[in-house]
């Protein structure tokens, strides 16, 4: 049996840290009809959660479009988790998006009641980070704190440093994703992961390790402590995601 989290997160019914690691889908879309047939699609694959990358949405810098676009999607998934990112640009965002814009379509999108849990990169300056905690606490979504980084894995303690710092700006969910360059990478980021949840991080956590080498890390990441895996339904969010039939069918034999 896995370790499982200190504390737990559940949303809609779905337990984050628990005896099971999750699976989530991502959506990625240019229009909204394009978001919508995603949803009608990725909801048919009964996913733990879904994700909604609003950064590549063509009208993210149009808020009001945006949060119509996502109460629209509420109604499509149903009681289906959403996580809503709209990633910053400097951590693999789709377009550079002014901040103030991004904040307001984060606050706001916690303020419709339709999303559930919200990524934000803890690398925002402090005001931006302030923003979204005051707006989770007053609508009660869930926070994700990430780090993400597209060139290297950093070293075992740093990755160790960056979940706690995550839980000391007030995450509910550590999230960490690095780029390996060799195999020895991969195991850095799983013995990482596994110290982080055997050593009182106290909360759950999202890592993974990008790109082919790093494939492994969703499949097997569950096993050292990681709570979450992002699949592909329609499209991949990130390099070295797997579709999620052939994830489920290898963590069945993994997880029994």
């Amino acid at each position: 049996m896995r370790l499982q989290s200190e504390q737990k997160v559940t949303v809609r019914g779905k337990v984050i840290g628990g005896p099971d690691p999750l699976v989530c889908l991502p959506l990625v879309a240019e229009t909204k009809a394009d978001l919508l047939g995603q949803a009608t699609e990725l909801t048919a694959l009964a996913p733990d959660l879904l994700e909604w990358r609003i950064d590549g949405y063509g009208k993210v810098e149009d808020v009001d479009d945006s949060l119509q676009a996502l109460r629209e999607l509420r109604a499509a998934i149903g009681e289906i988790p959403l996580i809503f990112t709209c990633r910053i640009d400097a951590e693999g965002g789709m377009k550079k998006i002014e901040q103030q814009v991004r904040l307001e379509l984060i606050t706001e999108a916690m303020r419709t009641g339709a999303a559930d849990i919200i990524d934000v990169e803890m690398c925002n300056e402090r005001p931006f980070t302030d923003g979204v905690i005051e707006a989770s606490r007053s609508h009660g979504a869930k926070l994700i704190f990430s780090y993400h980084n597209f060139d290297k894995t950093p070293d075992e303690a740093s990755i160790q440093g960056k979940l706690v710092e995550a839980r000391d700006l007030g995450a509910d969910i550590a999230k960490v994703a690095v780029m390996p360059r060799n195999y020895q990478d991969v195991l850095t980021l799983l013995s990482a992961t596994l110290k982080a949840r055997s050593e009182g991080l106290g909360i759950p956590i999202v890592t993974m390790s990008m790109g082919p080498e790093g494939a492994v890390t969703r499949l097997a990441g569950g096993l050292f402590g990681s709570d979450i895996t992002f699949a592909i339904g329609k499209q991949a969010s990130a390099p070295g995601q797997i579709p999620i039939g052939a994830l489920r069918k290898a963590m069945d034999a993994l997880y029994g």
